[in-house]
């Protein structure tokens, strides 16, 4: 029962708190984890259907802001497999199936517009796309501006170990890991 505890316990997040959801889906962790501290919850969803479920969910929630459109290491659209809970832009197992142009944006400077010089906890499900995320934000120092990662790093990606073992490398320099699931889920703290 891992979601129900390991992947929501972080005792220092309280109502000044800001967490950032990567990949919302239909927003049951921006739930759980804003019911739990009243923390304010970016939830970034590039599928339309999946945006506008958790748009709806929350219209009436100020501190949980959902945005159509998923962050990454670039602008750019691109084109979001339609795999349900799945969705990919990096999924090789996903070159047949029918997709959606879908927006991405470069995660500082959609942080910076944010003014926001602390996030207290990032999570990612993204589907692939937490590689290029956390290694652009290693190569500009901005790596240890985030408190807490909890990371679903997905192995269907060329060179997932690899590029798994620079970007722990790299997170063990500022952070620490408090638990691990290998492929599945972790969770690195701030030193």
């Amino acid at each position: 029962k891992g979601d129900e505890t390991l992947r929501l316990d972080y005792p220092k997040l309280n109502e000044e708190s800001i967490v950032f959801d990567l990949g919302g889906f239909k927003g049951d962790f921006a739930q759980a984890i804003y019911e739990k501290y009243s923390c304010t919850v970016h939830v970034f969803e590039p599928h339309p259907e999946f945006y506008e479920s958790c748009a709806q969910r929350f219209v009436s929630n100020d501190k949980v802001i959902v945005y159509n459109y998923g962050l990454s290491d670039k602008d750019g659209k691109f084109i979001l497999s339609d795999s349900v809970d799945g969705s990919s832009f990096m999924n090789p197992n996903h070159l047949d199936k029918n997709g959606l142009e879908c927006e991405l944006k470069e995660i500082l400077e959609v942080i910076r517009k944010l003014k926001i010089s602390n996030i207290d906890l990032m999570k990612f499900n993204i589907e692939g796309g937490e590689y290029p995320v956390l290694l652009h934000m290693n190569s500009e120092n901005k790596i240890s501006i985030v408190d807490n990662y909890q990371i679903q790093f997905h192995n269907f990606i060329d060179n997932a170990d690899e590029l798994r073992n620079k970007i722990v490398e790299e997170l063990s320099k500022t952070h620490t890991r408090t638990w691990c699931y290998t492929f599945v889920w972790e969770n690195w703290k701030r030193k």
